[in-house]
């Protein structure tokens, strides 16, 4: 999808539900002097007003880090995809949260659905 597309799309989702759109940044808006993104900084509105195929590369980044703090050496592409969706869903709902925490509601929401004892 081209970035124009895209920029449009997103500005289509966001004007159906009542949010301002904002043209659309890409990813290395965020990054420091070095060249670094603080993942665990990036805010929700910060995910929605980057282009799609940043926010793609962003939940992968995501999907492999909690993969690797699992010790988890697989990828199940069809729940990677359910899973960004939801993270994306809840972001636009939260958009002052940080995408990790957005992560770790869509996470423990998706283990109770597999029925894992939570504490």
């Amino acid at each position: 999808m081209s970035r124009t597309l895209a920029a449009v799309s997103a500005a289509l989702i966001l004007a159906g539900s009542g949010m301002m759109a904002k043209a659309q940044v890409p990813l290395t808006s965020y990054v420091d002097a070095k060249g670094f993104i603080d993942v665990q900084a990036l805010t929700c509105a910060q995910l929605a007003g980057t282009f799609q195929e940043d926010a793609d590369a962003l939940s992968a980044w995501y999907s492999g880090w909690y993969n690797g703090l699992a010790k988890k050496h697989f990828i199940d592409l069809k729940r990677g995809k359910v899973v960004e969706h939801e993270v994306i869903m809840y972001c636009k709902a939260n958009p002052e949260k940080k995408i990790i925490e957005a992560l770790a509601v869509i996470f423990k929401d998706e283990r109770i659905k597999d029925g894992v004892q939570m504490k």
